[in-house]
């Protein structure tokens, strides 16, 4: 009876360990046999779109915000060359537009928007790669001006695009 015990057990804990496969509580699938990834910078070509503007550091900022989800959410190791896994692109819109208007035509509230180009390449599958423009927006009361609330609009905006782009290539939703 010992015996049996012993190997029901033993047959348990082989099925959980084993049978499920790689599991992240994330939802990514780090594609077989990819252990790196590197963020190439995210140039800044926002200011040669009409109507947008340039903001200095977006560049850096944004490229250490992927940098981070990407080593947060996997085990993949950040490389800064020859990475399994490749992702680079430009900051292509940095635009802030009325959103609502008063009863005295003027704005009630501003939208801050962001739009990225993303160039995804997995160098063990081609199949997986794609270029892809993400977009998030930030709305704030028009008697704001941007710079009060520029570290929260670029934080809500930063956490939306990064998590769409992991989503995009590692979860493939």
């Amino acid at each position: 009876m010992n015996k049996k015990y012993s190997f029901s057990l033993i047959c348990i804990f082989s099925l959980l360990i084993f049978g499920c496969g790689i599991y992240s509580f994330t939802g990514s699938s780090v594609p077989v046999g990819a252990k790196t990834f590197q963020v190439n910078l995210f140039e800044n070509l926002a200011g040669s779109n009409p109507g947008s503007i340039i903001e200095p550091g977006l560049d850096r900022d944004f490229t250490n915000a992927l940098q981070d989800l990407v080593l947060n959410q996997t085990n993949l190791e950040l490389v800064n060359k020859n990475g399994h896994l490749v992702y680079e692109g430009e900051i292509r819109e940095y635009r802030i537009s009325p959103t609502t208007a008063t009863s005295e035509f003027t704005a009630a509230e501003n939208r801050l928007t962001i739009s990225i180009n993303v160039r995804y390449s997995n160098t063990l599958n081609d199949e997986d790669d794609f270029e892809k423009i993400f977009s998030f927006f930030f709305n704030y009361p028009a008697e704001s001006q941007l710079y009060d609330v520029i570290d929260d609009a670029h934080k809500e905006i930063f956490e939306r695009i990064t998590q769409d782009i992991f989503n995009a290539s590692l979860a493939q939703w």
